[in-house]
């Protein structure tokens, strides 16, 4: 299956999506969010996929923002439709997928890219990349989840530092603020995501699911985190793969899941 400015591919329960606009530096434009939106579904809906990786074509972006050329001339409703559609078409579906999404981040990272980044489950970055969101620069403010995503993964005061500034921090910083859960050289980025991603696909689809619904409820405020994790909780008690979980642990063998 084909999706316009992106290349997938698959290997064993590991499911590749490669934004390739390398013209554009990958910059996200109305196309290519709706491109992302219909692989991300089309990998969820795939019973052979366990874990997505999301990357950047080329060695100089990963996504280096959105195409601003596309909304230069809209007016209040049409820039507040844009991002209520993107969030709702991309970046809070990224967020809200069962399957666990890996950016592998590449080079720059900024505005809508880093935006796309942070709605991923777990990000790591080559050594060059390039972080920020210069939206204030333009006049506008991240609309893409950004002001809430970076809050929430800094903490509020550097958060604001970032975006106030629009300044760019490079990937070791984006490391120790936590914005990133690892660094490594750009030659060994999909090497050490496909290792994870190896890692998480050998366990339990099922509790992975539950696991990504707790967490998120934690973030929001129409829900009770602890008591979405105790439901959840219990729901796993109700799962074949508990009790081959239970049972290989039992029987001192490796559990096969089948994510039911």
């Amino acid at each position: 299956m084909t999706f316009e400015n992106l290349q997938t591919s698959q290997t064993d329960a590991i499911f590749r999506i490669t934004i390739d606009r390398p013209s554009k530096l990958n910059a996200l434009n109305k196309a290519t969010i709706q491109a992302l939106h219909e692989a991300f579904a089309y990998a969820e809906q795939k019973a052979d996929v366990r874990v997505i990786i999301l990357t950047g074509s080329g060695e100089k972006a990963f996504v280096a923002g959105a195409d601003i050329s596309e909304f230069a001339d809209f007016n209040v409703s049409e820039g507040a439709a844009l991002a209520a559609e993107g969030q709702r078409l991309l970046f809070d579906f990224v967020e809200r997928l069962s399957k666990p999404v890996i950016a592998a981040v590449n080079g720059f990272a900024l505005g809508g890219g880093l935006e796309l980044a942070m709605s991923a489950h777990i990000r790591i970055a080559s050594t060059n990349a390039k972080m920020g969101l210069p939206e204030v620069t333009l006049g506008v403010i991240p609309g893409y989840g950004g002001t809430q995503r970076l809050a929430q993964l800094v903490g509020k005061g550097k958060a604001m530092e970032l975006i106030l500034s629009a300044s760019m921090i490079d990937a070791q910083a984006a490391h120790q603020l936590g914005l990133v859960n690892k660094v490594v050289d750009q030659s060994e980025l999909l090497v050490e995501a496909e290792a994870l991603a190896s890692k998480i696909a050998a366990n339990s689809p099922a509790a992975i699911r539950a696991a990504i619904q707790a967490v998120n409820a934690g973030y929001d405020n129409s829900q009770n985190g602890f008591e979405t994790e105790i439901k959840l909780f219990g729901t796993c008690f109700g799962t074949a793969d508990f009790k081959e979980g239970t049972s290989a642990f039992l029987e001192k063998r490796k559990a096969v899941f089948t994510g039911n």
